[in-house]
């Protein structure tokens, strides 16, 4: 066990022995990672990210003793905060993404579109609004894979499947950001 494996489960053990240092080490220590992973999952919610992040602190202080230490303690809150995103789109489903001005409707930029600046905000616009699009399980994925950068094996530890299943996710994902994002080829 590393030095900062070993770190990471001792503060574990304490909080779930009632220490609340300990936890809040803990979440001092993923706070930022998690609020990242919850917007870029809520992505259709964005006010929501900070609720979720709180909500997925919450929900582990009031389940830490529930927490087996077969996995790391950053995979059980990250799979805390992508259920909880998910309850939340369950809740709003609903409700329609905001629509874009008529002219970029379709997510592309206007022929008349000059200025670098203006594309540059109008393909981030996209991206988003194609993330947001994505189901949570696809979004999860990109998420982990093509923002935060872990492995696929790593990728599909957290989320508790199979790699297969991960590398299939991805390939749908990506597939789908393919075609909305197709007019910015």
């Amino acid at each position: 066990m590393s030095p900062k494996t070993d770190n990471e489960s001792l503060l574990v053990a304490r909080a779930q022995a009632g220490d609340d240092k300990a936890f809040e080490e803990l979440v001092l220590k993923y706070k930022d990672r998690l609020y990242s992973i919850a917007s870029s999952v809520c992505a259709r919610m964005p006010s929501a990210a900070e609720d979720v992040a709180q909500e997925t602190f919450l929900s582990a202080l009031k389940n830490i003793s529930s927490f087996k230490a077969n996995a790391a303690f950053s995979t059980w809150l990250y799979r805390i905060a992508a259920n909880n995103c998910w309850q939340r789109f369950r809740k709003v489903k609903a409700e329609r993404l905001s629509e874009m001005p008529a002219e970029n409707k379709k997510g592309h930029p206007s022929r008349s579109c000059v200025n670098e600046n203006a594309l540059k905000n109008e393909l981030s616009l996209a991206v988003s609004k194609a993330l947001a699009s994505l189901s949570p399980d696809y979004r999860i994925a990109i998420t982990l894979c093509d923002i935060e950068g872990l492995s696929n094996a790593e990728a599909a530890g957290r989320l508790k499947i199979s790699l297969a299943a991960l590398k299939t996710r991805l390939h749908r994902a990506r597939g789908q950001l393919k075609k909305q994002l197709a007019d910015f080829r």
